[in-house]
């Protein structure tokens, strides 16, 4: 899961004695241990595709960084991607540097724009689920996105996950029972998205009630409409904890004029419910497929996709955190960081599999991992595979006419 990303990084390389090392340990040797590139090496040119702008329908990439670590040498920001529809946005997702990612590129888009109505396209945004990476800047979004033109045309409408109903179950090491340690904000334990928006309104009244009554702004809880997805009844399902991924057909959760938009619980156990996402337009289909191991959910979701924006992990740099010998706590570790996540090569089998017609590769883990590495998808997928870079876009369906 994306937070064993950063376990397992702090494991690892106290494992090798860096953290004892402090300021004596070169950046070229922590990038080296970490298993990335150099930057120059490891990251493509970013930057918006202007060919894309010839299109209706984007594909925007915000951010392509999977896991709350942050990686020397790495310019990704956090997971966040775009689907611009027409005069309308679609966001997925909202990690770190999100916002002004989505800023950056709608006004990129649209040169004239003056930045108080940057955000004024945005019309809805889905969290895939609430693992801190994918959801940290969404305060951002909302406070910053205030004077930004944020539901001023009409409320934001946001979609995610609903309360766990339960808390996860502690992770047991072989040989090292773990004690159940103390639950955060044992009132709430498991929130949704719902609580989740809530809580930033109460975190930042101070600010809230000042740009209110002084500055004469809108109530910014006015234009935020946050909706918890309600599960359908689903075959064979028990608990979170028992059956977070049963087998399942999709669902509609929202639609508009311009999209339909369809999920699937995918495999990030024991994160509930943690979904995967397809928007259908009538220029084409995107699916988003969150965090998760291989999964045939997501593989019927994403039957016969335009594009299939997939994470993905390095193995072999999962392998370099971890050399052997291993004991049995770190092996357990090591196969708890590859299950919650998906190989460069089954992301590949994935997309065959689904039939998609590109395979976008985000959510990238390390965030340094070079495009060589990413390219070893192809072996096992026969479309057209794009290694993800922040800001990176692509025209779907047909150009606009000159």
């Amino acid at each position: 899961m994306c937070r064993e990303v950063g376990h397992a990084v702090h494991l690892a390389l106290s494992r090798r004695g860096l953290l004892k090392a402090g300021a004596g340990a070169s950046l070229a040797a922590l990038t080296l241990m970490l298993g990335g590139a150099p930057v120059a090496a490891a990251t493509a040119a970013t930057g918006a595709d202007d060919a894309a702008l010839d299109f209706d329908t984007r594909l925007i990439l915000l951010g392509t960084a999977g896991g709350p670590a942050w990686f020397p040498g790495s310019s990704r920001h956090g997971i966040a991607s775009a689907l611009q529809i027409r005069d309308l946005t679609y966001m997925v997702d909202c990690g770190d540097g999100a916002a002004r990612q989505l800023a950056t590129a709608l006004m990129r888009a649209s040169p004239g724009v003056h930045p108080f109505q940057s955000l004024e396209p945005l019309r809805a945004l889905f969290f895939t689920h609430l693992h801190s990476d994918h959801v940290v800047d969404y305060n951002n979004l909302l406070l910053q996105g205030w004077t930004a033109g944020v539901g001023r045309r009409q409320p934001l409408d946001v979609l995610g996950p609903g309360p766990r109903g339960e808390l996860p179950p502690v992770f047991q090491v072989p040989g090292r029972p773990r004690p159940e340690p103390a639950v955060v904000f044992p009132e709430a334990p498991t929130p949704g998205t719902v609580q989740m928006t809530d809580g930033i309104f109460r975190a930042f009244a101070t600010d809230l009630n000042d740009r209110v009554r002084d500055y004469l702004w809108p109530d910014v809880r006015t234009l935020v409409h946050a909706q918890d997805i309600a599960l359908p009844t689903i075959a064979g399902f028990v608990s979170a904890n028992t059956t977070p991924t049963p087998d399942m057909e999709p669902f509609e959760v929202w639609s508009d004029a311009n999209v339909r938009v369809t999920a699937t619980l995918v495999e990030h156990a024991p994160v509930f419910p943690s979904f995967a996402f397809r928007f259908d337009s009538e220029q084409g289909s995107v699916v988003f497929s969150g965090d998760t191991g291989p999964c045939q959910n997501l593989v019927r979701l994403a039957r016969s996709a335009d594009v299939l924006v997939h994470e993905v992990i390095d193995a072999a740099w999962v392998d370099k955190l971890f050399p052997p010998p291993l004991d049995e706590a770190t092996q357990a570790l090591k196969h708890h960081l590859l299950s919650a996540h998906t190989s460069i090569e089954d992301a590949g089998r994935i997309a065959e599999q689904a039939g998609a017609k590109t395979l976008v590769l985000s959510h990238v883990i390390p965030h340094n991992v070079s495009d060589d590495r990413l390219r070893l998808a192809s072996r096992y997928y026969s479309g057209r595979l794009v290694p993800g870079h922040d800001l990176a876009a692509i025209g779907i369906g047909r150009r606009r006419a000159a």
